[in-house]
């Protein structure tokens, strides 16, 4: 059986460097809108070739995308996506996203798939501290929402909505505001470096609890630990595992993305993938944090509404 694009081996216990950015841009591409054909084209255009050597094919691409693999995820019995154990290429909310794209190709009225910037821990509520995630509203236009508690107690507030457009616009435009500072670029450079050593650091911490993992494992066929010992050591191994994943998904988000020799920002802002944009997001700020609005309706962005939580990136890369 062939390795799943992205990961090293068939265990998919490691993610193969030199096939995750181009993994993460094909989705951006897929959730911007664009056909898996011409994915393909453009994955091919760029060098890119599947775990066995060929080109992209619209077919392969999609059957890469309805993996749940790439998210870390898996189907539980119950047809539930659920944590698989090993690491993933991209956030659950955007592979969430590309299933939703999947049923609009072949549904003809249904809304297409919206690639949301700010998913996955990139905004909050402001009044409970929960991650915002995507939701459409009743009348089917993207946006934000702390999601109240369901009856397992996981959730939120509830109170705090938002139009995805609204506070994407008014993030990018913050963002492309602070990147016209005089040297924010050098300062972003150097903060990524650092960010690049982080990443390794964290993949070394995942490679020396995968090592431990196989030790226990093997102590136990050796009959030298308990069955008890081995399910206690797997268990905070697990747990470690899965608090260090997302961390190190963060930090390639951050290192990955390029500027390059952009010099029109607003230009680059309003065409480069969602991945790239979400990177820079994650590397220039902490969090965003949103608050209710003071009517049900409003359509602005009000004062004291967002608050831009900024990174210091001299302390990040040690200056």
């Amino acid at each position: 059986m062939p390795r799943l694009y992205g990961f090293d081996d068939a265990s998919r216990r490691r993610l193969r460097d030199d096939e995750v950015g181009p993994l993460r841009q094909m989705v951006s591409r897929a959730l911007s809108n664009q056909s898996n054909q011409d994915v393909a084209v453009w994955a091919n255009g760029q060098g890119y070739r599947g775990t066995l050597g060929g080109e992209w094919k619209d077919a392969s691409v999609g059957r890469l995308f309805r993996n749940p693999a790439i998210a870390g995820l898996r189907y539980d019995d119950d047809g539930e996506l659920v944590d698989a154990g090993h690491p993933g290429a991209i956030m659950r909310e955007e592979f969430e996203a590309l299933l939703e794209r999947e049923k609009a190709r072949s549904t003809k009225d249904a809304e297409p798939a919206y690639d949301y910037l700010l998913t996955g821990g990139g905004s909050t509520c402001g009044k409970c501290t929960q991650d915002l995630g995507g939701a459409r509203t009743n009348v089917g236009t993207p946006g934000y929402r702390c999601r109240p508690k369901d009856r397992r107690g996981i959730g939120g507030c509830g109170e705090v909505r938002i139009d995805a457009g609204l506070l994407e616009d008014y993030v990018g435009e913050n963002v492309v505001a602070e990147l016209l500072k005089p040297g924010i670029r050098a300062q972003i450079t150097k903060a990524q470096e650092a960010v690049r050593k982080k990443a390794d650091e964290l993949k070394q911490e995942i490679e020396d609890l995968e090592g431990r993992q196989a030790e226990l494992g093997r102590l136990y066929g050796n009959r030298e630990i308990s069955s008890e010992a081995l399910v206690a050591g797997e268990r905070e191994i697990a747990a470690n595992l899965k608090a260090i994943r997302p961390r190190l998904r963060y930090a390639e988000q951050m290192a990955n993305f390029s500027l390059g020799h952009a010099k029109d920002l607003v230009k680059w802002w309003n065409t480069a993938p969602t991945a790239s944009k979400r990177g820079l997001v994650v590397l220039l700020m902490e969090k965003v944090e949103v608050f209710p609005a003071s009517a049900r309706g409003v359509r602005t962005i009000e004062p004291g509404r967002v608050v831009l939580h900024w990174r210091k990136l001299s302390s990040m890369s040690g200056g």
